[in-house]
């Protein structure tokens, strides 16, 4: 009989024992993209080793069981920062993912679309206990009104295309969330083949990004009340000469919006 209480104590503790809580280092995420995404020698853009991801692929979807194991409920007893850090690891990790599954037959994201849906409209993967696309994470989460009204999220998710921000490194973590979409936003900026003063014209030549989403740099946040605002806050890097920089800080040029390149921002074999 003691045995038999013995045992049945163990197994209602085991029943009872909770879930692992979730890994807010996004560890094994982290541990990808330090492994397969190659920095430029400028620091200021990225491409992912999509063949070396793809021998990795069991690693890649530990991550996303991970992901898709969170539950709404301990979702939402998370800091703000917990989620959006949660939310743009998820939009990226799955980007990669969903390219992966016709890799290496396309040369663009836009290839895994058709005449009647694009790619992020694709429900392939569950999320919070939904089944979720790729716009599901960027506009009906993240960009959801009132929830994170933060505009440099354009900056940390990534559509797989070279003509997107950078892929980082490394995880994006609630701890140095901030300075690290700052950072992303910086050195998108940065980057003269995106994003340019051409002085000859007095116009401001910057990603279709910015024509996308504009709104979005006009809600206040951090004093973006316009995206002329928002772009004033880094003139030191989008232009050379201190008399443009004064330029742009006072908003004294019209806007160019660039063509967007599709391509797959993956590594040439052998780099």
């Amino acid at each position: 009989m003691r045995r038999l209480l013995c045992l049945a104590t163990v197994l209602a503790g085991l029943h009872a024992a909770p879930a692992l809580a979730f890994d807010h280092t996004h560890r094994t995420w982290n541990d990808l993209v330090t492994r397969h995404v190659l920095v430029s020698s400028d620091g200021y853009s990225s491409a992912l080793r999509y063949a070396a991801m793809q021998a990795d692929r069991p690693l890649l979807r530990r991550y996303l069981a991970e992901l898709e194991a969170v539950s709404a409920g301990e979702y939402d007893g998370w800091t703000r920062a917990q989620q959006l850090a949660f939310l743009i690891n998820a939009y990226n990790a799955w980007t990669v993912e969903l390219v992966l599954r016709k890799y290496p037959d396309l040369k663009s994201i836009k290839d895994l679309g058709s005449a009647f849906r694009s790619p992020w409209k694709k429900r392939f993967f569950i999320l919070l206990g939904q089944e979720c696309s790729l716009d599901d994470v960027e506009h009906g989460m993240i960009r959801a009104a009132g929830k994170f009204d933060e505009p440099r999220i354009h900056f940390a998710v990534v559509c797989a295309s070279i003509g997107c921000p950078m892929l980082p490194p490394r995880a994006f973590v609630a701890e140095r969330l901030p300075g690290q979409l700052e950072d992303s936003m910086r050195r998108f900026l940065s980057d003269p083949s995106r994003n340019r003063f051409d002085a000859s014209s007095g116009r401001l030549q910057i990603s279709k990004i910015f024509d996308w989403y504009g709104k979005d740099f006009a809600q206040g946040h951090q004093g973006m009340t316009s995206l002329k605002a928002a772009l004033a806050r880094h003139a030191e890097v989008l232009a050379d000469a201190a008399a443009d920089m004064r330029r742009i800080r006072n908003g004294d040029y019209e806007i160019e919006y660039l063509e967007y390149d599709w391509r797959l921002n993956d590594v040439p074999r052998g780099g």
